[in-house]
């Protein structure tokens, strides 16, 4: 391994009890959604794990097995909105976090595949967060945690439909951190930059294809050119600041993003 995927340091975990509580993860299946569906049950948390790959759910019980709380897992097509609406009731914590990736030119992107993403990242969402907000409001507490990126705070080429839904993700936590303030509810966005996940690595054939440059070159030629730090960011490491957002600690952060991009968003 090269210093640039070498894995980070393993973080610490911060304090949490979340005993009592329900959470519901989108994308449970892997990835950022594997580790912030593990981290909630550590915590105690009794975890909805949604998504749509059934061996993925599996596997991912099969980790969770012996944590303090539980994960119970759920197979769903967030496309099936009415669905994602009710699977979201009675939750306390909702972590927004599935997401799928083309790297196209606008003037080749398939409109039927934006249309899914915007789907699945964007009004999958708001339709979760319509449907956690009744239970939130009632009990005058409650954490949405939106797995958004640094395509929701700038732009990359090639990448239409997901910088399109991220924005939006922005757009909406904010509306819900200022709609649900009054009622203990917080909403953030969490930033990551480029995540070791498998989107990730389909990313890289994308961008190689679409820049024709072999593979190696994508990591540091493209993906992290403008990382401060030269490395991936660990799905741990996201998770940790998820749980971070629903300690007592973190309650007057809302209407913002945590960006965990290496200094990417700061040039």
């Amino acid at each position: 391994m090269t210093p640039l995927t070498t894995p980070g340091p393993a973080p610490r975990s911060v304090a949490l009890d979340l005993g009592g509580r329900t959470a519901l993860v989108t994308g449970a299946a892997g990835g950022i959604g594997r580790a912030c569906a593990l981290r909630l049950a550590a915590a105690g948390a009794k975890v909805r794990a949604v998504d749509r790959n059934p061996a993925g759910l599996t596997e991912l019980v099969a980790q969770a097995r012996g944590l303090p709380g539980s994960v119970e897992p759920q197979e769903l097509d967030l496309t099936d909105l009415d669905a994602a609406e009710e699977t979201a009731r009675g939750v306390d914590v909702l972590v927004n976090n599935a997401g799928l990736q083309l790297v196209r030119p606008i003037e080749d992107f398939p409109p039927e595949v934006f249309h899914t993403v915007l789907t699945v990242m964007l009004e999958a969402p708001f339709r979760l967060i319509r449907g956690a907000l009744p239970h939130m409001y009632a009990q005058g507490w409650g954490r949405i945690v939106n797995i958004s990126s640094v395509h929701g705070l700038r732009a990359s080429a090639y990448k239409s439909a997901y910088v399109a839904a991220k924005h939006g993700l922005e757009g909406l936590s904010k509306t819900a951190a200022l709609e649900g303030a009054p009622h203990g509810v917080t909403s953030t966005c969490v930033n990551p930059g480029y995540v070791r996940t498998p989107l990730v690595e389909a990313q890289i054939a994308d961008q190689s294809a679409a820049h024709g440059i072999p593979a190696e070159r994508v990591l540091t030629d493209v993906l992290l050119k403008d990382s401060a730090l030269k490395r991936l960011v660990e799905p741990d490491e996201v998770a940790e600041a998820v749980a971070y957002l629903c300690t007592p600690h973190a309650s007057f952060i809302t209407g913002t993003s945590l960006a965990l991009d290496g200094g990417w968003t700061a040039h």
